[in-house]
């Protein structure tokens, strides 16, 4: 972000990691090492027994043990087995879900512990919250968009790529030829892209499964929340699992957005369905809230289940595919579409390719 001239301090809101739920339930990390904090946010867990306590510590201290590593075929369900319902319910469940976009009793537990692992070790500040101040598009990709127009770069937006080959050691892009490609798509049209060009890389592409979200957008003129961001007991008639404070965030006081992860089963229920839900849901925070819109994306993210086998960044020579849903240590996350950009840039470096 700075190096597109994005100030993130201006940009983003930054606040402790905070689960808390608006009966006063749950915890927020205190400031300093995040192990640290961790520790002293459950033994200050509001609404958790001495027991749910002890034992949240003593199975993160079994994950640090095994360096927050676990057999590849595990659910986060059945990692998470043996701990309180009340712990599952109130820090498992919504962490999960926001971090892979996939319901715990189908999400990969190895994906989860290393989420988990970056964030507790990964230093002062690695499991801060960063709520958006500005619209999502202004925090990096209209700031990028800018920075290579001024940087000489061509940019042609709005014009879809149609075929790509090879033709005598270089790649033809609709009729053009270039030394090598980067494929900074979508899953599903990296595949249709390489469909004859790289048949095997294209069927892995191809074969990856989403998760919806939906975001609901309330009004309650003169209401606020507790915090920016508040959690939201989910279950079978409350569907979503966190809510934002507009107004907290630079945006119109009075609106809210209601935020639905691993929502297939609502999207499949219908979107009028969901509205009515979380409306129902929002009344419990927000007096006499009423619907501005939603918006569902139905191809989200991946589903990011145990054991899945995702598509490499090589694809061929030079040819490199990057988004969130390459092959890596993270689920489908900016983080994840960043570092993978990076990858594929190092790599065309290094086949000694100008940048």
């Amino acid at each position: 972000m700075r190096s597109v001239g994005v100030d993130p301090q201006a940009a983003l809101l930054r606040l402790p990691l905070t689960l808390r739920h608006a009966d006063g339930r749950g915890l927020r990390l205190p400031g300093g090492p995040a192990a640290l904090a961790f520790a002293r946010a459950v033994a200050g867990a509001r609404g958790w027994s001495m027991g749910d306590r002890l034992a949240l510590l003593g199975t993160a201290a079994g994950w640090w043990a095994h360096r927050f590593r676990c057999d590849p075929a595990l659910t986060v369900d059945a990692l998470c087995r043996r701990l309180p319902a009340r712990v599952r319910e109130l820090l498992v469940d919504p962490l999960c879900v926001a971090a892979l976009n996939t319901p715990a009793h189908e999400a990969s537990a190895a994906v989860f512990l290393r989420v988990l692992h970056d964030a507790l070790l990964g230093g002062r500040g690695a499991a801060d919250l960063l709520l958006p101040r500005r619209p999502l598009s202004e925090l990096l990709p209209a700031p990028a968009t800018r920075w290579l127009g001024a940087a000489g770069a061509t940019l042609r937006l709005g014009q879809r790529v149609q075929a790509i080959d090879r033709r005598d050691a270089r790649w033809c892009v609709d009729g053009e030829l270039f030394d090598a490609l980067v494929l900074a798509c979508t899953a599903g049209e990296a595949a249709r892209l390489t469909a004859t060009v790289a048949p095997a890389w294209s069927a892995a592409a191809a074969a990856l499964r989403f998760e919806p979200i939906v975001t609901v957008y309330l009004q309650a003129l003169g209401a606020r929340l507790a915090e920016p961001m508040m959690a939201l007991a989910d279950g079978p008639e409350a569907p979503a699992q966190f809510a934002f404070d507009l107004g907290a965030l630079g945006g119109q006081a009075g609106q809210f957005a209601f935020v639905v992860s691993g929502a297939r089963r609502w999207v499949d229920a219908g979107i009028d369905r969901l509205e009515r839900a979380v409306l129902a849901q929002a009344r419990a925070l927000l007096p006499a809230p009423t619907l501005l819109c939603s918006l569902a994306e139905k191809r989200a993210t991946f589903r990011c289940t145990p054991g899945l086998r995702r598509p490499g960044a090589a694809i061929a020579p030079g040819l490199f595919a990057a988004g969130d849903y390459v092959a890596g240590p993270y689920p489908a996350t900016i983080e994840g579409a960043v570092r993978a950009g990076e990858a594929a840039v190092l790599a065309l470096a290094g086949a000694g390719v100008r940048r």
